[in-house]
């Protein structure tokens, strides 16, 4: 993280005091303290080390680029702050990359030959996951030196009347670079109690056909097929896939013979706008619809965010009841994973809004769109930009929520 500091003649504070204040700075805040002197450094690493110290709930800050940059520079803006930091990240230069998630403070990206890695912005700590060709709708092709010179993947044919997979594939070819521009939707990355480490979950192409990999796992797993996931949520034990159709579907990761249950069928409610899911504190699963508008501009017209609706999902009742706004909660909405959060614990945000950022699929014929980034009013529907300099900044802007955390990945066999 790049700043500037003059220091002279810093009052010497006893360790423990130190201690004590840095736990209450936000990580942004923690680590440009961390930078002041050799104490303060120190104070700031012990921090690290030993992170049940160190327990300060955090603000999601918007990560995105900039031209004027270096093309392995993020920077990362604080709502909390409202300043920008700007942080140097590892290759493959982050400009060059997809942004296809975001959970617990870990970058889902996708590189130029279509591999995915994890990235924490804040450590710099970065995990290649398993190689795109793992996935068996995937096939290398090699080229006279055994070199791979490109992919074909194969979708399934899916029949949406009977919801089962039928005969056949499409079989398609694509350049390294360009098979990420289809084949990832979604990313998502869920803690895995059985584990105590974390499960990745992917949504691919427009059949949005789910795959999983758990830490340590040398390859992905595709899960059975079924069609139209929009989201995904991790609860007790089970994955819970939503469809636009209203439908829920589980699957037991831990099952030797991972199946789809369907625990309800179409509901009422169907949406073709974007859908998210979140479970509040409270337990219950929401349902959040993300309403946009085309508006016209002086080059093209761009798709813009005009309202959004909440929905809790009734399990018992199967149907989705509308809910009147989000009181002193705070919601945040984008390619991230969705985020619930009080006004109370985070003051610096105002209650009762959506914050939201783009969510397009990643596909390279957007990047030159205005990106549809700000803040939503729940109770007139009143819209607030946020940083609208951004512009067309590539890859798309995306909510983290800065962690100190390490993770191991170690491959095994299974």
């Amino acid at each position: 993280m790049e700043t500037e500091i003059v220091v002279s003649n810093l009052p010497e504070l006893p360790r423990d005091v130190l201690m004590d204040i840095f736990a209450l700075l936000e990580i942004p805040d923690l680590m440009r303290a961390g930078s002041v002197c050799s104490s303060w450094r120190s104070v700031y690493t012990s921090l690290r080390s030993e992170l049940q110290l160190y327990k300060r709930p955090q603000t999601p800050c918007l990560l995105y680029t900039s031209e004027s940059a270096a093309d392995n520079v993020a920077c990362l803006y604080s709502l909390a702050e409202k300043r920008v930091y700007n942080l140097t990240l590892p290759d493959p230069p982050i400009r060059s990359r997809y942004l296809i998630g975001s959970s617990h403070g870990w970058l889902i990206t996708a590189d130029e030959k279509s591999e995915l890695h994890l990235l924490n912005p804040i450590t710099c700590q970065q995990i290649a996951l398993p190689s795109v060709i793992t996935n068996e709708r995937v096939k290398p092709v090699f080229d006279d030196a055994g070199t791979i010179k490109e992919y074909e993947w194969w979708e399934p044919k899916h029949d949406i009347e009977l919801d089962c997979e039928v005969d056949g594939h499409h079989k398609s070819t694509h350049a390294l670079d360009k098979l990420r521009d289809l084949f990832y939707i979604r990313a998502r990355i869920f803690p895995d109690p059985s584990t105590g480490s974390y499960i990745v979950v992917l949504t691919h192409s427009e059949s949005r056909q789910l795959s999983f990999a758990r830490v340590g796992d040398c390859k992905w797993t595709l899960l059975p097929v079924g069609y139209d996931y929009q989201d995904c949520i991790y609860m007790d034990g089970l994955l819970y896939a939503f469809t636009s159709f209203g439908q829920i579907d589980t699957f037991d990761l831990n099952s030797p013979t991972i199946t789809r249950n369907r625990i309800i069928g179409d509901m009422k409610t169907y949406t073709q706008e974007r859908l998210y899911v979140l479970q509040a504190p409270s337990g219950d699963l929401l349902q959040v619809h993300r309403i946009s508008e085309l508006e016209d501009t002086e080059e093209e017209p761009i798709r813009v965010t005009s309202n959004i609706l909440l929905y809790k999902v009734d399990m018992s009742a199967k149907k989705l009841v509308l809910v009147n706004g989000l009181h002193d909660q705070v919601l945040f909405l984008g390619c991230n994973q969705s985020q619930y959060l009080t006004a109370e614990e985070f003051p610096q945000l105002k209650p009762n809004c959506v914050y939201f950022t783009d969510d397009d699929t990643c596909v390279s014929e957007y990047k030159n769109c205005c990106r549809d980034i700000g803040v939503i009013n729940l109770e007139n529907d009143s819209r607030e930009e946020i940083l609208p300099q951004l512009g067309c900044s590539w890859p798309n802007p995306i909510w983290v929520t800065p962690n100190l955390a390490r993770m191991n990945w170690g491959c095994t066999n299974r």
